[in-house]
């Protein structure tokens, strides 16, 4: 019996830590499978999902700009429909299911690095509308959290977030970020900013009180400004690595039939791979 496989599929996809992780996971468990990467052209990705079982995948993971697509060409589950894009395809009895585990993964890096956080008094506050925003309002709203202040550059996209999940969204302009960071229990920053190559995010958390928690979706570098600016006010904190290792999670298992653990022995693998 060959190897059962699985692969990231994106364009570009050379950037993605996807095979590092997993490639750890199978080799910590043992198991006769591999997973690699695929650089599919948006105009060729249909055709490459329609014959991925015949290219000898059990099932994938989907990155930029393929999340909305394969959600269309696959019998998405009630995250990855509610978010608007999937990023873990699976076969099960022949259909091609999908999911998104950025929500999963997003709520269980803060389990893992504040435990308790959703049951802190105060608001949330999410900087930026796009699709990681998408990801982590449902797991916001999943964890019961009642009131999500998104501020994005254009109102528009924040309003269009409230209509797709309800009145616990509220858009809120950037002038207002004193007030909410100063009854916030959580901030979220989606956005890019504060990553390598990227303008800063210059925000002051000041505001903030102390027992609020800051969480950066942005890994690279893996301790940001707006993480160091938290630490140095003393305030609990969740990076972006620790969510991207939490997301793979599912997939794994859904794959391979292993559910794997997030370790500090993996951390310590892509933190080394980041640093390459």
């Amino acid at each position: 019996m060959s190897a059962r496989a699985a692969c990231v599929i994106g364009w570009p996809v050379r950037h993605s830590r996807s095979p590092s992780i997993h490639g750890h996971w199978i080799e910590q468990y043992g198991l006769d499978a591999t997973y690699r990467r695929e650089e599919v052209a948006p105009e060729a990705f249909g055709d490459f999902i329609a014959h991925l079982a015949e290219r000898g995948y059990v099932g994938a993971n989907i990155t930029i700009p393929h999340k909305e697509a394969a959600l269309a060409l696959s019998e998405p589950d009630d995250r990855a429909r509610a978010v608007g894009a999937a990023n873990t395809l699976w076969y099960d009895r022949g259909r091609l299911n999908s999911t998104n585990t950025d929500v999963e993964g997003f709520s269980a890096n803060l389990d893992a690095a504040v435990p308790g956080w959703d049951r802190r008094a105060g608001d949330a506050v999410v900087l930026g509308a796009g699709g990681s925003a998408r990801g982590v309002i449902y797991g916001l709203i999943e964890r019961g959290i009642t009131r999500i202040h998104v501020i994005n550059r254009t109102p528009e996209r924040a309003q269009a977030l409230q209509a797709r999940f309800g009145a616990a969204v509220q858009p809120a302009n950037h002038a207002a970020l004193p007030h909410l960071l100063s009854r916030a229990a959580l901030l979220v920053n989606t956005t890019s900013l504060g990553m390598t190559g990227q303008p800063p995010l210059e925000i002051d958390l000041a505001p903030m009180p102390r027992q609020a928690v800051v969480a950066d979706l942005v890994y690279a570098p893996l301790e940001t400004p707006l993480l160091a600016a938290a630490r140095g006010r003393g305030l609990a904190v969740a990076d972006g690595l620790g969510m991207l290792l939490h997301q793979a999670v599912r997939g794994f298992q859904l794959w391979f039939g292993v559910r794997p653990e997030v370790t500090p022995q993996l951390r310590a693998v892509i933190e080394t791979d980041l640093a390459k």
